[in-house]
């Protein structure tokens, strides 16, 4: 959202406080309240219990996840999901249906049906209850209104739900789900771009999950109504949630993202530096801003276009005054390792009778959002009345996606799809009318209330649909503001329009993590804040921390200073320098990482509780994070006037600037200067890092560097791929296991080759050995001795060379 929307209206929340004011009021009198059981079917895959007019269906979907759905009428409607994509093969079930309750084993959970009144809770094996319902609350509808309560142990902690903004832990607070395009957007404020409905319940170690999938405006309310219990529902839709056993933090994501979809790899320039503002123009500032990264040496691998770019805002056009030479441009750029990434906002500009081919192709195929009385829905968006795409609809995803035709030919890389919550400029509620019509492939149609919170996705997956059938093997890169759980199939995200502030830099953290554990890993925010000016230090520590985040990409708005890394003076941007390169020498470990994510759904950037579930004392940490599953970051996030304390998690770790160990938890007071940001090695860790580049097209310069940090479970994994295509999906990839032992006299590392289909870069590994207290006695690979291995007596290190590409080998280093 641009600077102009924060002028408009904003009693939205009003509106929102006013439709879900009653749905979670124990108070409130008209809700139904499921009664007794009164009817056990026996399903292939579950049971089907009656009350009344009202069905329950409660069904094993995979080990340990269980889904739970209501007919209130005692008609299911037609089971279908924007979200689900692929339910894991559910184990074989065992059912003991009783006199006063119903049982259902499946893999290592329980759910137990209490039948008087009906009552679901949820189980381990040895019977520990994980999650159960309210007991005088059982679930309940009013009208199309739907609400579940659960009961909330006392030092029970929640944790998910996307982009909420504030602390992690969402215990004792309130929440609701109705994407909003929110500019300038604080601490407390609620509800903002992305609907997300899936969280985290964490109590002494034990995790379980939970996914409601409605896409209707619904609440979550972790104890702020009651200190008794939780609860959740919506304005209508189907009351329908997925609940997963854990135990760990980790699987529970694992689950989660098994259901719903994982993020595909991303190219590996997304992962570069990314350049932004809102907007670089003419072409000459444009060529001026890639120049100037290039002659400062300060490495980049994108730069975004705003609508600037446009001709008066219309997506799919070129402003040939503004851009007179814009494919020669994008050319330009690509040959030295730049890549183009266009916004195209999903309205489009009502101009008839103009030649505005994706208007006139749109209204000829009937691709348009409608209104209730069947006329084209009208909004007021950046090119002035505009329309919006019905995405809802095959054919006009199809239709979408071949708009990208000239702009892929063009040689542009990426898109990014803002606006699509969807916005609407000069209404109250700043989006569509509830009454407008969607419709669907089967010739039915939903009204807005429930296609509002998937409009986004339905965009991104118009997009990256399209890109896969322009692009050729090309993987494409879409970026989106708005979502709705499953969107990460499509698209990366970012926090949307922060403020350049203090408070935002310490928010965007927590942000982020909760975005990865919400099943979103690939994510970033606008680095020193899209909505006004940071001072210099400000910027610079945002450049700091963003060096580990999934998407690192520094964005402005119109009417402020300028952002880019060179501004404030040599000192600061020698500091941005700095770590803009570090990411770039991680680039082997982070993209490792990130692979990881796409093939597991662990997040790269990973709050510390999904690591060591069992310390409660990192439960509250929305400052420190892992990067990926070997580094501690300790950001600085606030204007350092006192010493700062940074407690390390437990085992040893190394000091990534100065290779000094600490060991055992250890806890640091520290006063970081401006160019340093706390930063940590696992004991045990094994980094792949590689040489300094300008971009990520640019081969480095010499060896893969292995970094070994001697420890427990000594351990490191390297991937590779051409970074670019889907080759990878047929095989063609690199992975490398290595290990290590150290004993008392000496240190034995080993490199197993278990996927060898594609030729890395480099011609030979350097090895560096921290912890070393002296220069070793011997050196010897695969038996061999080596001679010109190093010492570094203020480092502690040893570093020595083993020649060729990627290959299994063995080393010992003897004291």
């Amino acid at each position: 959202m641009k600077a102009l929307l924060g002028r408009q209206m904003r009693c939205a929340a009003v509106l929102v406080c006013a439709t879900l004011g009653a749905v979670s009021g124990l108070a409130a009198q008209s809700w139904q309240h499921i009664g007794d059981v009164s009817k056990v079917e026996k399903l292939a895959d579950g049971v089907e219990l009656t009350s009344g007019t009202a069905k329950v269906r409660v069904t094993a979907v995979g080990d340990g996840i269980f889904r739970v759905r209501v007919a209130a009428s005692g008609t299911f409607p037609k089971d279908f999901s924007w979200a689900v994509i692929a339910p894991p093969a559910p184990p074989p079930i065992g059912i003991e249906d009783g006199k006063s309750e119903v049982r259902m084993t499946a893999g290592s959970a329980i759910v137990i049906v209490q039948k008087s009144p009906l009552l679901v809770r949820f189980t381990d094996l040895q019977g520990n209850i994980l999650l159960a319902d309210e007991p005088t609350l059982p679930m309940a509808w009013d009208g199309e209104r739907i609400h579940v309560w659960k009961t909330m142990p006392a030092d029970e902690n929640y944790y998910g739900l996307g982009d909420k903004a504030g602390p992690m832990n969402r215990r004792n607070r309130a929440f609701t789900n109705w994407n909003t395009d929110e500019f300038g957007w604080q601490e407390s404020t609620d509800p903002l771009y992305k609907t997300i409905p899936f969280f985290i319940g964490l109590r002494a170690g034990r995790a379980y999950g939970l996914f409601f999938d409605n896409t209707w405006r619904s609440v979550f309310d972790f104890g702020k109504e009651s200190p008794d219990y939780f609860s959740f529902g919506a304005e209508g839709g189907e009351l329908n949630y997925y609940f997963f056993s854990g135990p760990t933090p980790k699987k529970v994501v694992s689950d989660y993202t098994t259901l719903v979809g994982r993020s595909p790899l991303p190219p590996l320039w997304s992962l570069g530096y990314q350049q932004s503002r809102y907007s670089y123009y003419p072409e000459a500032r444009a060529r001026e801003i890639v120049e100037t990264m290039r002659s400062k040496k300060i490495p980049l691998d994108a730069i975004y276009f705003d609508i600037d770019y446009q001709q008066d805002y219309a997506p799919f056009t070129v402003n040939r005054q503004y851009f007179p030479n814009f494919e020669k441009m994008i050319a330009d750029f690509r040959s030295i390792g730049v890549h183009t990434i266009l916004i195209t906002d999903l309205h489009i500009k009502k101009n008839p009778s103009a030649g505005y081919a994706p208007y006139d192709s749109g209204i000829q195929n009937d691709n348009f959002v409608k209104n209730a009385d069947g006329g084209v829905f009208v909004g007021s968006v950046w090119p002035g009345d505009s329309v919006f795409p019905d995405f809802t609809l095959t054919r006009a995803r199809d239709w979408w996606g071949g708009l990208y035709k000239d702009f892929v030919a063009m040689g542009v890389s990426g898109f990014w799809n803002d606006m699509n919550e969807p916005s609407v400029f000069l209404r109250a509620d700043k989006t569509m009318p509830l009454s407008v019509r969607h419709r669907l492939d089967d010739g039915t149609s939903l009204d807005h209330r429930a296609i509002h919170n998937v409009f986004g996705m339905e965009n991104v997956r118009a997009t990256y649909d399209g890109l896969r059938k322009l692009q050729g093997d090309e993987r494409p890169f879409v970026l989106t503001r708005a979502a709705y759980s499953g969107a990460q199939r499509y698209a990366a995200t970012w926090t949307g329009d922060n403020s350049s502030t203090w408070n935002h830099l310490k928010m965007s953290t927590p942000m982020l993590l909760s975005m990865g554990i919400s099943g979103f890993p690939l994510v970033g925010d606008d680095i020193g804040g899209f909505a006004g000016s940071p001072p210099s230090d400000l910027l610079t520590r945002w450049f700091e921390v963003g060096a580990l985040n999934p998407i690192y990409r520094d964005h402005t708005a119109k009417d402020t200073a300028d952002q880019e890394p060179w501004v404030s003076g040599p000192e600061q941007e020698a500091v941005r320098r700095r770590y803009i390169e570090l990411r770039y020498k991680l680039m082997p470990y982070l993209y490792t990482a990130i692979e990881e994510a796409a093939r597991t759904g662990i997040p790269l950037m990973r709050p510390l509780f999904l690591e060591y579930p069992q310390l409660t004392q990192f439960y509250g940490d929305n400052r420190d994070f892992i990067f990926g599953a070997d580094f501690f970051v300790a950001p600085v996030v606030t204007e350092m006037t006192d010493v700062e304390t940074v407690q390390l998690p437990p085992g040893d770790w190394y000091d990534f600037w100065s290779s000094e160990k600490h060991v055992s938890a250890a806890a640091l007071r520290l006063h970081p200067r401006l160019e340093e940001m706390p930063l940590y090695v696992r004991a045990g860790a094994i980094v792949p890092m590689q040489s300094v580049v300008q971009s990520t097209s640019q081969t480095p310069d010499g060896p893969l560097q292995l970094r070994v940090y001697p420890g427990d479970d000594c351990r490191g994994t390297l991937y590779q791929d051409d970074g670019h295509t889907f080759a990878y999906q047929r095989g063609e990839l690199l992975r490398v296991n290595f290990s290590c032992h150290a004993a008392a006299n000496g240190v034995s590392i080993q490199s197993v080759v278990e996927k060898n289909s594609f030729q890395p870069w480099w011609k030979a590994e350097e090895v560096i050995l921290y912890g070393a207290a002296a220069a070793p006695r011997a050196v010897t690979v695969d038996g061999k001795g080596i001679t010109s291995s190093r010492y570094d007596a203020a480092s502690h290190s040893v570093t020595f060379v083993i020649p060729g590409g990627a290959h299994g080998w063995s080393a010992q280093i003897d004291y």
